[in-house]
């Protein structure tokens, strides 16, 4: 996707340089809308929002509207706040990005960094596959069982470490779970204690499943069933595998709103977190063993060059989810799209909001 996304926005700024370009989003919204599109949009400069809608259902079978402050579920936009917590721990010692994970953890996979984890360069097998074929479904996993499991059945590695980006969940379970040992704490807690509290995100949290069923106001997926009426999709069985795994670690189950997002957006501009040259090495290109690069730093897809300059994003998709956080770092302007109805408008949606953001 990434390849596609730039190319699209650069294109739709080239061809309409002179249009009406405050009218586009409002214009992509209402042809969302009659799609059935369901999810809350923000649009924000230096922090500012600038626009903010909510449509759709927080749930389709109840007919509830769908309102601003609405809980959705991150998906992997989760990965950076995961990212987040390992530097973190490197800016308070705790380890290096060079520090091999066998420091930490008991896995086969001893030689890989911390570094190629952060930036899906590890060749992890798929833990959930493992998980898929072994586990007992009517148990819920978390990442001592995730990590159990792959000792005991040892998938081999897809390739040498290093060597190529592919995008690892995997990766993403070792990286919570170092930072457990690291620590010495719960990398739950250690979230609420480190993030989300420090930066007033009230709304977000890492959930179990028990936790997301008393958020009132927590806006369910939903996909399409035989008949063509969205559902809830925890009643689809390829939906299972967010509550058997319901317990995991690292490469999602954060849930959130779009205006902590945009809290957590604005806090990477400062000191408050980590260092800006803290910073500026996340949102660098990974080096491969060839000396190629590969175009994805620490939790964050990067883009140097887009229609306002350095863009660094990610996307989250989950049974009915589709989330992105896209972020012009140079000139400080955000789209956060979160939806809950697994809609193909979303990428639309995110080209006619940097085309708004061309005007305003």
């Amino acid at each position: 996707m990434k390849k596609l996304f730039t190319p699209i926005l650069f294109l739709c700024l080239v061809i309409h340089p002179i249009l009406g370009q405050e009218r586009i989003l409002k214009d992509a919204l209402a042809n969302a809308e009659k799609e059935d599109f369901s999810g809350v949009i923000l649009v924000a400069q230096n922090g500012k929002v600038l626009f903010e809608k909510a449509i759709g259902m927080r749930s389709f079978e109840d007919q509830i509207p769908l309102k601003k402050h609405d809980v959705f579920e991150m998906a992997s936009v989760s990965k950076q706040f995961t990212a987040m917590m390992i530097m973190l721990c490197q800016e308070k010692g705790l380890l290096d990005y060079d520090d091999r994970i066998g420091k930490y953890l008991d896995v086969p996979y001893k030689g890989i960094t911390i570094r190629q984890l952060l930036n899906h360069t590890s060749g992890l097998p798929d833990y959930q596959a493992v998980m898929d074929e072994h586990w007992d479904k009517s148990k819920v996993a978390g990442n001592k069982d995730i990590l159990a499991y792959l000792n005991e059945y040892e998938p081999p590695m897809l390739f040498e470490s290093g060597e190529k980006y592919q995008y690892s969940n995997t990766g993403y379970v070792f990286l919570a779970s170092i930072v457990e040992k690291a620590t010495g704490k719960d990398f739950v807690e250690l979230s609420r204690e480190w993030i989300f509290k420090p930066l007033h995100m009230n709304s977000t949290d890492i959930r179990s499943p028990e936790e997301k069923a008393k958020v009132e106001n927590f806006a369910a997926g939903h996909i399409k069933n035989s008949d063509g009426k969205y559902v809830n999709a925890n009643k689809f069985p390829s939906s299972d595998y967010t509550i058997w795994l319901g317990n995991r670690k690292g490469p999602g189950r954060v849930s959130s709103i779009a205006e902590d997002l945009l809290r957590w957006d604005q806090a990477l501009y400062t000191n408050r977190l980590v260092s800006q040259k803290t910073m500026e090495l996340a949102f660098a290109p990974a080096k491969l063993n060839d000396g190629t690069r590969s175009y994805y730093g620490f939790g964050w897809s990067i883009e140097p060059k887009s229609p306002f300059g350095k863009m660094v994003m990610h996307t989250g998709d989950n049974p009915g989810y589709k989330t992105i956080i896209v972020r012009y770092i140079e000139e400080n302007k955000t789209i956060i799209i979160l939806n809950n109805n697994y809609h193909p408008d979303v990428m639309k949606l995110v080209e006619a909001a940097t085309l708004s953001l061309g005007k305003w």
